[in-house]
């Protein structure tokens, strides 16, 4: 390889450590994620001071009420719940509905969905996959009656009514008598389906009940658990995601503490775990949200504590209804495609730009239709980088042969340096450049084509943490390729690389220096030692970076490095000629010239404005 081939891979590795620079957080950030931590220390202490406060006024209650009078104890929860009274307390019970792809439990209290289990997906350690159990899901309608304020969450509603239609449809209904009014819950789960629909009805209740406006109070407060066996992946993929009416998607942020509050309208918004996510959807709009989330430390079994509160639509003064839907889906690609409208694939952090397209309009169909002829995944994603490595082949071609001329031009280019003082460089520039021209050699050869290929590079990174098929598929010596592959678990934790030893993750670094160290034997001489050094870091640096990354990306890289490897053995057996090569130049040399070229030109301008010695 020749100097400005290092030149060129020395600008790659700068592209990629200022790709992850511009995602760390500002201090702006910071500043903001310390706001919020301090928010929610002050919410959590008056949440607290209030749950004290009515604590005091109840043993206050209790203390001037005889045990004894039922009658006193009745007329004093009479005066607090009002017509709420008969639902304010109760027995927790459960109901359960389901198809052929999802599990869903309700409770009673608050006629609320209970847990979610996704029936064809197992959790880490081989255990139902449960999206969330119990007291780590809250979900009510928050209004004010008898000059309280009451959540649904918090009320014990009537037996459920369950229906199967003819088309396998389930639906579960409940009510809570306020009155002569009542409030009615009622899902539906089609067959073969991940959506649960859902609609809020009030009959009566225009004089019982009071919201703010004509907008209700919805609060959805969840613990998402850790599901898969990277925690610190998982958390970095886990986000609360939502979409504006006008069909933006915008995401919260992965890291540390985020709050958000949008002042427009909602389409839906979801609880997004790193291959699963919980949406909520509105059939019209929410009325704005707060969104806020934190994270987890990795010993604990939660990743992310997610809440949103919103505004919903619904007039209590008229008989009306609003409708939902609850979509528990796996973030399989053409899954969250078959939900048409709502855009559910932003749920995929492709990547932006041209990464997301190639991701998008190549790699996730060619993946597809390789699922449908090989059940191997290993195999697939073999088959996958040969299919990409022979499409860049040319690419791959033309940068090896720019490097072979600057090889076979290199002994003239010393003889011009040599001829020329050091002090001298615009006359050793123009000499060079006369030189490339004459040889009909673009200097920028070697390093364009290898540019081109970043963004496939780029794309592989971000789809293969992104990619659900590969959950529980095993291959060699890995158990999942969703995850890291743990051939050796150490005693202790060593800084910026963890506590195991992957395998997959070894052999990407060890074939990259192979690969390095291949192409600096293909120079014709040893030059830039700091250069050689730099090349070298890099497979080491990477060692770090993947160690935690899914083991089925670093197995692509793994056989994308390899497979180059490779290709450019063949092509330098059996594609070039050096003495052929060098003999077209000497022949391009005698051809009279057409004058300076604009990179020439170019080049010239930018050394007449360095300062001379």
């Amino acid at each position: 390889m020749d100097k400005r081939s290092y030149l060129g891979l020395f600008l790659i590795f700068v592209v990629i450590v200022v790709f992850y620079w511009i995602n760390q957080p500002s201090e702006e950030e910071r500043a903001r994620w310390q706001q919020y931590h301090e928010q929610l220390l002050l919410e959590e202490q008056q949440r607290q001071d209030s749950i004290a406060r009515a604590q005091l006024a109840q043993q206050q209650l209790a203390d001037t009420i005889s045990p004894t009078d039922t009658a006193a104890i009745a007329a004093a929860k009479k005066a607090k719940f009002g017509l709420l009274t008969d639902v304010s307390e109760g027995t927790e019970q459960f109901t359960t509905i389901e198809n052929n792809v999802v599990k869903v439990v309700f409770s009673n209290k608050g006629a609320r969905i209970y847990s979610v289990v996704l029936k064809d997906y197992k959790s880490f350690g081989d255990k139902p996959l449960c999206m969330f159990n119990g007291q780590s899901n809250e979900f009510g309608f928050g209004f004010t009656h008898n000059n309280r304020t009451f959540y649904t969450n918090e009320l014990y509603f009537g037996q459920p009514q369950i229906q199967t239609a003819p088309d396998s449809t389930q639906s579960v209904t409940f009510s809570i008598p306020i009155g002569d009014g009542s409030l009615v819950y009622k899902y539906s789960l089609p067959n073969n389906s991940y959506a649960v629909d859902f609609s809020l009805s009030s009959v009566n209740l225009g004089d019982k009940i009071s919201v703010n406006g004509a907008a209700i109070d919805l609060e959805w407060i969840m613990d998402m658990p850790a599901l898969e066996k990277g925690h610190k992946a998982e958390g970095m993929w886990s986000s609360i995601y939502y979409r504006y009416t006008d069909g933006d998607v915008e995401e919260l942020g992965t890291m540390g503490e985020q709050r958000e509050e949008v002042n427009m309208g909602l389409q839906w918004i979801a609880f997004k775990d790193q291959y699963f996510s919980s949406i909520l959807v509105a059939k019209e709009s929410f009325a704005g949200a707060q969104l806020s989330s934190r994270s987890y430390n990795e010993t604990d079994s939660l990743i992310k504590h997610v809440d949103a509160k919103v505004g919903v639509k619904h007039n209590f003064s008229d008989n009306s209804t609003s409708n939902f839907q609850f979509i528990f889906v796996p973030n399989y690609f053409y899954t969250l495609d078959s939900f048409e409208g709502l855009e559910l694939t932003e749920l995929l952090p492709l990547g932006w730009g041209i990464f997301g397209l190639i991701n998008e309009y190549f790699i996730i169909p060619v993946f597809k239709y390789l699922e449908n002829v090989f059940s191997n995944y290993g195999i697939i994603i073999l088959i996958l980088t040969l299919i990409i490595k022979l499409i860049i082949f040319p690419m791959t071609y033309s940068s090896y042969k720019s490097q072979a001329k600057m090889r076979v031009l290199k002994p003239q280019i010393d003889a011009i340096n040599e001829k020329i003082p050091a002090d001298k460089p615009l006359e050793r520039q123009q000499a060079t450049m006369a030189l490339y021209k004459k040889a009909g050699v673009s200097p920028m050869g070697g390093c364009l084509p290898m540019l081109i290929q970043m963004p496939i590079l780029f794309a592989a990174f971000r789809f293969f943490p992104a990619a659900v098929e590969l959950r529980g598929q095993s291959f060699l010596w890995a158990d999942d390729l969703s995850t890291f592959d743990s051939v050796l678990n150490l005693p202790f934790s060593i800084p910026f690389y963890g506590d195991h030893i992957s395998l997959f993750c070894l052999l990407m670094c060890i074939t990259n220096i192979v690969f390095t160290k291949f192409n600096m034997q293909t120079q014709s001489s040893s030059g830039m030692p700091g250069m050689k050094f730099m090349m070298y870091f890099m497979p080491i640096m990477l060692l770090f970076f993947f160690n935690d990354y899914p083991s089925g990306l670093c197995y692509y890289y793994f056989l994308s490095t390899l497979i180059t490897v490779i290709q450019t053995i063949v092509i330098k057996r059996f594609f070039i000629d050096e003495q052929a090569i060098l003999e077209k130049i000497e022949a391009n040399k005698k051809r009279p010239s057409n004058g300076k070229s604009r990179f020439e030109r170019m080049m010239e301008a930018q050394m007449k404005k360095m300062p001379k010695k």
